[in-house]
């Protein structure tokens, strides 16, 4: 490390791992020549150096995942679950490690968000492992019997974002090894050191080649995606990103699933109980800095509650604390890096340039260090806003009017994206049916993030292609293959 890099001094705690970092491939800890900067975000400073790999290095984890893919897959699901049930088992010795990384590196709240994240993430693990998807009979007579097999692709690339470095991961990477296949992971180089630790953790207890942890660079996407030797890409992150991966991986006729970006809309129906929601809706829109691709992008409600929905939201507001996520007090840590700091910046110039109503927030304090922005609530703009129509992916929220359910419902609609939204009221069978008008991916009804190995999970329209989760995402790591007997 270059001696004139300054250095966040508490990343050194005794007793937490605080380095070096390695690439993972082929069962061994790699150096790399060359390392790039780990920022933490609620300092501004260098909290770590992770190792920038070179192509020929790329090539190496893809080589190792196909080397392995065929001791691999001849395994039976039952040792697969073995192998995975003890990796659980070593990130869950490292547990405390994992999440107060994770809190340096992403900035997130270390006890309500980033420990949740570790915990769900190995319990998750523990989860896929248990499931399977068995020899099915479509059709047998006494003369013919045709079966439905479902074997694995072969090796799997991921590309990750800086959101949940851990749970996203773990997310595509469980699934896709207990089916069989291998995997090689090319984490966001803002958030690389969880993946770089739990790639080292694996290397301890799963076979060489199984699982490698590629970091560097925004070059190493592109290989992974045009490799011949991966035979599916799992991506998460921006939709403009994800078209790009779609392109890449057509020259190879690869698999794909894509998680993408969104703008989710939520809808308070008029004789919903709103002051009691109040709590819900906020985190549900700034949970996470704001920066989850489910989160409340667009918040609509009806025109009877809306002036006492909006004083009740500001007063619940105010009292979340925003700072450094290892202290336990703090609600709300930093944007993650300066980029998506920049970007907000945007949203907020364009707020102000177009004299929309800010009713909380909408000051940087610049003295401060780190990448802390504002809870920033604006009041009605107008529905063809850059705050209205683009993600905004942070802390600014628009709360929108509204006087018609229909004219509701076609607001949230008219979006390019598709992945999440949610519908509050009292009456249930009410609120289903407009639920059920929504063009997303997932909806809830009075209530949001509920999620889970068995739900289905992913987006329409610009949003994403695929699924994750449940037996319809855990088939996507397989080729539907039929084989047809004559007795």
């Amino acid at each position: 490390m270059n001696a004139k890099t300054a250095v966040d001094k508490v990343a050194v705690a005794t007793g937490f791992f605080t380095g070096p970092f390695h690439l993972s491939i082929a069962g061994g800890l790699v150096q790399a020549q060359d390392r790039f900067d780990v920022i933490n975000p609620a300092t501004g400073k260098v909290l770590a150096q992770a190792p920038s790999a070179t192509a020929e290095q790329m090539d190496q984890a893809i080589a190792a995942a196909n080397t392995a893919f065929k001791s691999w897959s001849a395994l039976s699901y039952d040792e697969r679950q073995g192998y995975l049930n003890r990796y659980a088992d070593a990130l869950q010795e490292h547990r405390d490690d994992l999440v107060r990384l994770l809190t340096l590196e992403q900035g997130k709240p270390l006890l309500t968000m980033a420990a949740p994240e570790v915990d769900q993430a190995i319990s998750y693990i523990r989860q896929i492992a248990a499931r399977r998807l068995p020899v099915e009979i479509v059709e047998e007579t006494d003369s013919h019997v045709v079966e439905l097999h479902h074997v694995p692709l072969g090796v799997v690339g991921g590309i990750t974002p800086w959101n949940f470095p851990v749970l996203l991961s773990l997310w595509k990477i469980a699934p896709a090894l207990i089916a069989g296949n291998t995997f090689v992971l090319k984490p966001t180089p803002f958030t690389p050191l969880t993946a770089l630790r739990y790639g080292e953790i694996a290397q301890r207890v799963l076979p060489p080649g199984v699982l490698s942890v590629v970091t560097g660079g925004d070059a190493l996407g592109p290989q992974l995606t045009n490799h011949p030797d991966i035979a599916k890409i799992s991506f998460t992150g921006s939709t403009e990103t994800g078209k790009h991966v779609l392109r890449a991986a057509a020259g190879t006729v690869k698999r794909v699933t894509l998680e993408l970006g969104g703008n989710d809309a939520a809808i308070v129906l008029p004789d919903a109980d709103y002051k009691a929601i109040v709590p819900q809706l906020f985190w549900g829109a700034f949970g996470h800095q704001g920066q989850w691709c489910v989160g409340i992008k667009r918040l609509y409600v009806h025109r009877s509650v809306h002036a006492p929905f909006v004083q009740a939201f500001v007063d619940y507001a105010k009292t979340i604390k925003v700072g450094d996520g290892l202290d336990p007090d703090v609600g709300m840590g930093p944007v993650q890096n300066r980029m998506q700091f920049d970007k907000l910046r945007t949203f907020l110039d364009d707020i102000k340039a177009n004299g929309q109503k800010i009713v909380l927030g909408g000051e940087i304090d610049e003295r401060q260090p780190g990448y802390f922005f504002p809870i920033t609530v604006v009041d009605n703009p107008p529905e063809d806003s850059k705050i209205v129509q683009e993600e905004q992916f942070g802390p600014i929220l628009p709360i929108l009017v509204y006087d018609d359910v229909d004219e509701a419902v076609d607001r949230a609609n008219a979006s390019i994206y598709g992945l999440g939204g949610s519908v509050w009221g009292r009456d249930t069978k009410a609120a289903v049916a407009v639920a059920n008008r929504i063009e997303a991916g997932m909806v809830w009804v009075n209530e949001i993030h509920t999620q889970g190995v068995d739900i289905p999970f992913g987006g329409v329209k610009q949003s994403g292609l695929g699924t994750e989760h449940g037996r319809e995402g855990r088939e996507l790591f397989t080729n539907p293959k039929t084989v047809l007997i004559h007795k």
